[in-house]
């Protein structure tokens, strides 16, 4: 009987190492190409990720420059009308001028104020140096002159820098008694970019560079700029990266390398502000995950070439993997164990501040809109403190007492917005009283007038002749007036003839129906639900009707909604009609 011949582990280990090598080329192949995928993808991620960033303080540094430019240019109006200024204007003596110029400028927060003769001659200034100087040949002077309202100059002076003024004549019984000048200092935000890494222009309507971190810009324009540019200069430290390995297409170029740029608009004349940001984050972060990527294949690599170069450890080293392995799979095993005991902990904690977090996220969404109503009476407080301040200042205090009462209804009219988010927060029912729905209406409008007036809305109303009564809470009811007529504006947003129809009827109930002609509504069962929305994200959060719903449900009425024959949706609100002898009685 003849054996059959036992392969040889020679035969078994040749097998065995060109099996090793075609798995070691597959590995660098991987390797190769998942740094490249990876290196393609990151980069376009985080820069993405930069220009985003460079946008937002485009836009930050584009909202202080107008702030400033619309801060200061009331302040020519307000000095024009000065009686002290007019009066030392008159009668040639500027002896205290020049002192009250001083005590303004601090409360401004110009960088000078000039004033100025009808010749031209600098007669009280809060730099000493200008005075006695003639300005009769300035531009700011020249069209202040001839021009009845304030005037904006941007002057080169003797270096490469820029100067911003504002200008107006000063009449004294219809005749030109002299021109205010006032200069704003738009140097502190050129300082204050020179901190950063990117670098920063700012052009007038012209395509002039008005505003820049390179002093060398200043005066050219975008094209000339970036060309005379030399390498060793704030663009190497702005721009650190080239196309070579971006993978996106450059912006522009400066000295052969490619630039991100990023621009803005200012409100402001026409003026653009441009960044050039720098590739140096970028890739940073990008080197960081390949240098992990090709560590990691670097040590297979090891282990790779360590099992080629030891083909007699082969079990060994298989059987030393098997057990990195199960570790690695029990210590993820031990982990996952742990996350899931912590889950469960937690889940017993979740459901029980479900309910909170439910009224917390309703009280968040009226908190935001609250603010936002506080923003307007805020505005007018300041304006009205501003005029009563130099009311007093010229002993005119019988009108300082009507700016003072203005301020006191701007008052009553926040505390008024805060008592809703208050109501809804303690949910009582005890401080009902008769409330008048047409005059409710009526209110509402007036706070939505507005949105209303901005969007070119149609509104037609139907009231009766006669009150309608119901027992309630005015500033609720209100509430869910508002929140009715904001969703009727969103719902026509994208309609050319936008019209809402309101109409208040008394009968069994009292019925306010809000009608628009709007695409109507696709899912009627989950319209009251809370957190349901058909906005975009960001334009709600889905309280809205659920929380008029409440509101109404808390006063013994209904909110209902429904599509209307003729196209848009109708939303009803039934609330109980106070009757006649209870109205009698109150």
């Amino acid at each position: 009987m003849t054996k059959l011949p036992i392969p040889t582990p020679v035969k078994r280990m040749r097998t065995t190492g060109w099996r090793a090598r075609m798995a070691l080329v597959l590995l660098v192949l991987l390797a190769v190409s998942v740094v490249f995928i990876t290196n393609r993808l990151l980069t376009d991620r985080f820069t993405e990720n930069t220009r985003n960033r460079a946008e937002l303080r485009l836009v930050l540094y584009g909202g202080n420059l107008l702030s400033e430019l619309r801060q200061n240019a009331i302040v020519p109006q307000l000095l024009a009308r000065d009686p002290a200024l007019i009066s030392a204007l008159n009668s040639g003596d500027y002896a205290q001028s020049t002192a009250r110029l001083i005590s303004f400028l601090d409360e401004i927060g110009a960088k000078t104020l000039t004033l100025l003769d009808s010749d031209g001659r600098a007669v009280a200034s809060t730099e000493r140096t200008l005075l006695g100087q003639n300005h009769r040949q300035s531009a700011y002077f020249i069209d202040a002159v001839r021009s009845a309202d304030t005037i904006f100059k941007v002057l080169p002076d003797e270096t490469t820098n820029f100067r911003f003024f504002y200008s107006r004549r000063i009449e004294s019984q219809n005749q030109l008694a002299g021109v205010i000048v006032v200069e704003i200092d738009l140097k502190k935000y050129e300082r204050a970019w020179a901190g950063i890494s990117d670098a920063v222009l700012v052009t007038d309507s012209e395509g002039q560079i008005i505003l820049s971190t390179e002093p060398r810009w200043r005066g050219l324009n975008e094209n000339d700029a970036l060309t005379r540019q030399p390498v060793a200069g704030a663009i190497q430290r702005a721009i650190q990266a080239t196309s070579d390995w971006t993978m996106v297409p450059a912006d522009a170029y400066l000295e052969g390398e490619a630039v991100m740029r990023v621009e803005g608009r200012v409100a402001f004349r026409g003026w653009r502000i441009a960044s050039f940001t720098t590739y140096t984050s970028v890739r940073e972060k990008v080197n960081g995950v390949l240098a992990l990527e090709i560590m990691v294949f670097a040590i297979l690599l090891a282990v790779a070439f360590y099992y080629l170069s030891r083909k007699t450890a082969f079990r060994m080293a298989a059987f030393q993997r098997e057990s990195a392995e199960l570790r690695a799979l029990n210590a993820r095993l031990q982990r996952e164990i742990a996350e899931r005991r912590r889950v469960q902990e937690n889940l017993a904690v979740a459901e029980q501040t479900l309910a909170q977090s439910s009224k917390l996220a309703a009280l968040g969404e009226m908190s935001a809109a609250v603010s936002h109503e506080l923003n307007q009476p805020l505005a007018a407080m300041k304006t009205y403190l501003a005029g009563a301040r130099l009311l007093l200042k010229r002993n005119r205090p019988e009108e300082a007492v009507g700016s003072f009462q203005r301020i006191d209804d701007l008052i009553e009219r926040m505390g008024a917005i805060t008592k809703q988010l208050k109501s809804y927060a303690r949910q009582s029912g005890n401080e009902f009283q008769p409330v008048n729905m047409g005059e409710a209406l009526s209110s509402a409008l007036a706070m939505m007038e507005p949105q209303l007036r901005e969007r070119k809305v149609d509104i037609s109303r139907g009231i009766p002749s006669q009150p309608v009564m119901v027992m309630g809470d005015r500033v609720r009811v209100e509430q869910v007036m508002i929140n009715l007529l904001r969703n009727a504006l969103d719902a026509t947003r994208n309609v050319p003839d936008a019209a809402i129809e309101i109409l208040l009827a008394a009968g069994e109930t009292a019925v306010l129906s809000v009608r628009d002609n709007g695409q109507g509504i696709e899912d009627l069962d989950a319209l009251f639900e809370p957190f349901y929305t058909t906005k975009q994200p960001g334009d709600g959060v889905g309280l809205g009707l659920a929380i008029s719903s409440g509101i109404v449900n808390d006063l013994g009425g209904r909110l209902t909604a429904r599509n209307a024959a003729g196209g848009g949706a109708v939303f009803e609100m039934q609330l109980p009609i106070l009757p006649v002898e209870s109205r009698a009685a109150e």
